[in-house]
């Protein structure tokens, strides 16, 4: 993970979840935050690494997946600009639980629990809209979950890009591979290569 020199004007994106955001936590976070630069395939942190601070993706793209003991992978999302990352370590410091990569150069906002939580105690609400986004994010997590688990296949990899593609602010290509779909779905690619060319033909 790399630093780079803090602006005084930089803001937090106003698009994906924080589209969603009050006004004045976007302000106060913007206050609190520091830049961060990632290169394509950089590591912003690992599973089981110590978590003391939120990120907001402002440009670019982040893969989150967790590995099980016996080295098998699953993508749990693809994280679009304007969404949070790493927010339950401001409330529940500790392990991280998943790991996130860059797949293409990322600019983010960082956001420490040592600036955050005073700012919070001196305003409770700015802690209460903050969890609400937190918790906003966990239901989709949730959700993409719970189609791993009781949705066959091309189901499960059409909600997927559905799901993918709904994050964007313009309707476009998708930008991953399928590799990183095959991760995404719990699936190998040579699955996910036959279902796209079923839906081709």
């Amino acid at each position: 993970m790399t630093e780079v020199t803090v602006h005084p004007s930089i803001k937090l994106p106003r698009t994906g979840l924080l589209r969603h955001a009050p006004v004045r936590v976007l302000e106060g976070l913007d206050r609190l935050a520091v830049p961060v630069a990632l290169e394509a395939e950089a590591i912003l942190f690992e599973q089981g690494d110590d978590g003391d601070a939120l990120f907001a993706l402002d440009a670019g793209t982040l893969v989150v997946s967790v590995q099980s003991a016996d080295g098998r992978k699953l993508t749990l999302d693809v994280v679009q600009p304007g969404n949070l990352i790493g927010e339950i370590a401001l409330f529940d410091p500790g392990v991280r639980t998943a790991t996130v990569m860059a797949l293409e150069p990322c600019r983010l906002l960082s956001v420490s629990r040592g600036d955050l939580i005073p700012a919070i105690l001196g305003d409770p609400q700015l802690g209460l809209d903050i969890t609400a986004l937190a918790a906003r994010r966990m239901l989709l997590l949730t959700e993409q979950l719970h189609q791993q688990a009781f949705l066959r296949l091309p189901e499960r990899l059409a909600r997927k890009i559905l799901h993918l593609t709904s994050q964007q602010d313009d309707i476009g290509e998708l930008t991953i591979g399928q590799e990183e779909l095959a991760d995404f779905s719990g699936a190998s690619r040579e699955a996910v290569s036959k279902t796209l060319s079923k839906w081709r033909q």
